[in-house]
C-alpha cells in the first residue's frame, strides 16, 4: 500500500457515498455581488471535482434572513435566481465526478474584515454583541430565533431538492451559531443562554432538529465547529473533554451525522494535558466522545496556517506523513483541504498518483486564481 492510499478509501454516511476521504473545505470568496452564483462558480467547483476531490463543500451561502451576510459578495441560498444558480453548480460537480453540499450560513453580528459594507437591516445576534464588550446590531427576540431556525430548514430542504448530496451548517469561527455557543457573546438569560456550553448549544440543536425534519432521516447533515473564533484566536469553548461532550453530544443527538472540526493546524493536540503532545486533535476527541463521523481540517499539506496566509504570508508544500498516520489509526474519518486546493485544483489527483513534486504552494498569486 502506498503511503497515501488511506486517503482514497471510499466512505459512506447515510445516503451519500464518497469515492475518497478528501473534502474541499468551504472558503468564502465574495465573488457573487448580486448574491447569485453563475458559470464561474460552476467551473471553479467542477475543476476541483475533476481533480479528484471526493466531497466539495461550497463557500458560505446565506439563508433567508434580512442581515444574514456581512459582505455583498456572499451568495444567497434562497430565491429563485440564486437557487437556479446553485442547481447549475451542483450539476457541474456531479458531471465532474464529485459530490457536493452547500455550506449554510448566517454571519450574525460579526463584521467582515474584507469590507466596510453593512446590510440595510440591523445585524442580529444572541445579545447584540460582536465581541466581548463590543456592541453591534440587535439581540434576537423569540420571533427572530424561530424565523432563523425555519430559514435554515427551508434552505436544507431546497438543497436536497436541487440534488445536493449533503449540507453543512456553519457553526464555527465567530458567526451566528458560535455567538450562541460563546459565553462572551451570549449574555441571554432565557432558554437560549446559560452558564454551560450545553445550555448555550440549544439554538444550534434546534436548528439541527428542524433541518433533520426537512431533509429526512438519511440525508447527511454536517456541522462545522471550532474552539477558536475570529474575535479571539485564543478563546476555547471546551477546556476539558467533559465540557466538549456537554457541547457536542446534544448536537449529534439532534441529528448531526458529521462534525467538521476546524483547527488552525490539524496536527495540534486538543487536550495535551490529558493524552500528551501527540494526543488526539479536535476531530479525534469529537469522534471519541460522540461516536459521530468527523472531518479534520487545518493547514493540510502546507507549511503555515491559513490566517497568516490570508494576511500575505506564503505557504510552501509540506509532507502528509502525519496526516496518513492519524487516518490509519482512525482518529478521524475525512480530511478537508482548503488553500492547497485553491492553489492547485489537481491536488487530490497529484497526491493519489504520487506526484509530490508537482504540488503547488499557496501565495498571493494563488488567491488571484480563485475562479
Amino acid at each position: 500500500m502506498s503511503s497515501t492510499d488511506i486517503l482514497f478509501r471510499p466512505f459512506r454516511i447515510g445516503s451519500m457515498e464518497l469515492a475518497n476521504r478528501i473534502v474541499m473545505a468551504p472558503m468564502t470568496r465574495s465573488f457573487a455581488p448580486d448574491g447569485i452564483p453563475g458559470r464561474a462558480h460552476a467551473d471553479y467547483y467542477r475543476r476541483r471535482a475533476e481533480g479528484g476531490v471526493g466531497l466539495i463543500l461550497s463557500e458560505g451561502t446565506v439563508v433567508d434572513r434580512p442581515a444574514a451576510r456581512n459582505d455583498p459578495g456572499v451568495p444567497f441560498f434562497h430565491g429563485d435566481a440564486a437557487l437556479a444558480g446553485w442547481k447549475g453548480v451542483v450539476d457541474a460537480v456531479h458531471e465532474g465526478g464529485g459530490k457536493m453540499g452547500p455550506q449554510l450560513w448566517h454571519t450574525g453580528a460579526l463584521k467582515s474584515f474584507l469590507t466596510e459594507w453593512v446590510p440595510r437591516s440591523p445585524v442580529e445576534s444572541p445579545s447584540g454583541l460582536q465581541a466581548p464588550g463590543v456592541d453591534r446590531g440587535v439581540a434576537m427576540n423569540d420571533s427572530d430565533i424561530a424565523e432563523t431556525i425555519s430559514a435554515f430548514a427551508r434552505a436544507a430542504g431546497d438543497a436536497k431538492r436541487l440534488g445536493f448530496d449533503t449540507i453543512e451548517l456553519h457553526g464555527a469561527h465567530g458567526y451566528l451559531f458560535d455567538q450562541f455557543f460563546w459565553a462572551a457573546t451570549n449574555r441571554r438569560t432565557d432558554r437560549y443562554g446559560g452558564a454551560t456550553i450545553g445550555e448555550r448549544s440549544r439554538f444550534a440543536a434546534e436548528v439541527v432538529t428542524a433541518v433533520r425534519a426537512s431533509v429526512g432521516p438519511d440525508f447527511p447533515i454536517i456541522l462545522r465547529l471550532s474552539q477558536w473564533r475570529v474575535q479571539d484566536f485564543a478563546s476555547r469553548l471546551a477546556e476539558t473533554p467533559e465540557e466538549m461532550s456537554d457541547w457536542l453530544l446534544p448536537l449529534v443527538e439532534a441529528g448531526v451525522d458529521v462534525l467538521h472540526c476546524s483547527q488552525r493546524r490539524f496536527w495540534e493536540p486538543e487536550f495535551p494535558e490529558t493524552d500528551g503532545a501527540n494526543g488526539l486533535n479536535f476531530a479525534g476527541w469529537a469522534k471519541k466522545l460522540t461516536g459521530a463521523a468527523t472531518i479534520s481540517v487545518g493547514s493540510v499539506g502546507l507549511s503555515g496556517d491559513f490566517m497568516a496566509a490570508f494576511g500575505g504570508e506564503g505557504s510552501t508544500t509540506d509532507g502528509l506523513d502525519g496526516l496518513v498516520e492519524r487516518m490509519e489509526r482512525e482518529e478521524f474519518d475525512l480530511i478537508a483541504v482548503g488553500r492547497a486546493l485553491i492553489g492547485d485544483p489537481a491536488w487530490a489527483e497529484k497526491v493519489r498518483s504520487g506526484d509530490q513534486a508537482g504540488l503547488r504552494g499557496f501565495d498571493a498569486a494563488a488567491l488571484a486564481e480563485l475562479v
